[in-house]
């Protein structure tokens, strides 16, 4: 399948990874259209990506062959009845909208095949993650435009919609877990008498050479911390303190706030 043209309709953070990803990927700046909130962010995305880039929804949607819908799940029904004419079955809507659920697009663009996704920021370094499920008017040929796109900046899993809830609570929010257990581990490391520079240095090469182990190793996480945790040693201390502590408590009811917001903010864009 040849690349399909892509309408970005929000380039806010997500958006712009989007957009630089799709450019490492192949696709040309026209190939590629922009809506904005602020007009000081067309010259700016101009710049960076050469595309067009329009305060205009509908400039951006017409004639794309994949839509991504790239704002704040409370602003989803703004944009939907902004475009609701414009945008035909042919086209394919992937909304990376959290917590909102296919149902409200589907009510506003009868007969337009709908993909929900929820990617993560590690595709500004085609690292990413993106679970998708489909809606009832997804073809295999519109999955597969869809796909194209998320794919462009990492990897991609499918699930049923149920689940996208629990997907955002960890990879989603996931790099934040990750970005905040580096900030304690440089700040007691500074306490320890590292300098700054040290500790950055080596909690950030320990983040990623322990990420990439697990992603690449045959053995479970819990084998590899195990081969790690000799008795009586320095790590079996460390996690000694980190299990009394309650860690994996903490860690589950910090997914299950997650999740739980995502379904919350789901039901209010459902209400309206």
């Amino acid at each position: 399948m040849t690349r399909p043209t892509v309408g970005i309709l929000g380039a806010g953070a997500m958006g712009e990874i989007f957009a630089h990803g799709l450019l490492r990927a192949g696709w040309a700046p026209e190939e590629l259209a922009l809506a904005v909130r602020r007009p000081e962010r067309i010259r700016e995305l101009e710049y960076a990506i050469g595309a067009l880039t329009t305060l205009s929804l509908v400039e951006a949607a017409e004639g794309r062959d994949v839509l991504v819908i790239s704002v704040k799940p409370r602003d989803v029904p703004g944009v939907l009845e902004q475009i609701a004419d414009h945008v035909t079955p042919h086209q394919v809507v992937v909304s990376i909208a959290a917590g909102v659920p296919i149902s409200v697009f589907e009510g506003a663009l009868p007969g337009v095949p709908v993909v929900r996704a929820m990617p993560n920021t590690p595709s500004a370094v085609d690292l990413g993650i993106a679970a998708y499920t489909v809606g009832d008017a997804v073809e295999e040929a519109d999955a597969q435009r869809a796909e194209i796109v998320l794919a462009a900046v990492g990897d991609t899993l499918q699930v049923s919609e149920d689940l996208l809830d629990a997907v955002t609570a960890v990879s989603g929010t996931g790099p934040a877990y990750v970005f905040l257990l580096a900030e304690a581990l440089i700040e007691a490391a500074i306490r320890e008498g590292l300098p700054h520079h040290a500790a950055e240095k080596l909690v950030h090469q320990t983040i990623r050479g322990a990420g990439e182990l697990l992603s690449t190793s045959d053995k479970s996480a819990f084998r590899l911390r195990g081969e790690v945790t000799s008795p009586g040693g320095t790590t079996a201390a460390a996690m000694h303190v980190l299990e009394d502590g309650g860690f994996r408590a903490l860690i589950g009811n910090a997914v299950r706030a997650a999740a739980s917001q995502s379904r919350e903010l789901g039901e209010k864009v459902s209400e309206r």
